[in-house]
């Protein structure tokens, strides 16, 4: 039985994107953030993902400074290496490159004392899709609705 808790999800992520491939990554953190990131003062709102010599870097994550941290604090919004292997790195990086995707954090989360993000293989949508899957919502919710007074 894996045990994880989930710290911080990256909600517009699913509605601005479409969202294919998911993988799990380590994140190279110092001392003061991970006792930051388990008391659940991280931000994936701005954040995204990109490739520097065959490595995969996280940029624009917030974390806020750790109230305890006096002089060993860290930047909020440096840019934290992720751990993948070689392989993912190189199915990412192409796909990035080749097929016009990009590579956006789902979320983050502590699985056994470990910080590990959840990412994922996207394509933007354009206005008409996001219009559509709103419409699949609602009318899911309606559905659901009256199934619950038909009973």
């Amino acid at each position: 039985m894996s045990t994880y808790k989930t710290i911080a999800e990256n909600k517009k992520a699913r509605h601005d994107y479409e969202l294919f491939d998911r993988y799990e990554a380590g994140i190279e953190l110092k001392g003061t953030e991970i006792k930051s990131v388990r008391k659940g003062k991280v931000q994936l709102k701005d954040s995204y993902i990109s490739f520097h010599d065959n490595e995969a870097f996280i940029k624009e994550m917030h974390i806020s400074p750790y109230e305890f941290g006096n002089r060993f604090n860290h930047d909020e919004t440096r840019e934290r290496k992720l751990l993948l292997h070689k392989s993912e790195l190189l199915k990412l990086s192409q796909a990035v490159r080749i097929k016009g995707y990009t590579i956006v954090p789902v979320k983050i989360y502590i699985a056994h004392g470990l910080a590990k993000m959840e990412i994922a293989l996207a394509r933007g949508k354009n206005l008409h899709d996001k219009r559509e899957s709103q419409k699949a919502r609602d009318a899911k919710r309606e559905i659901e609705k009256a199934m619950k007074y038909r009973y």
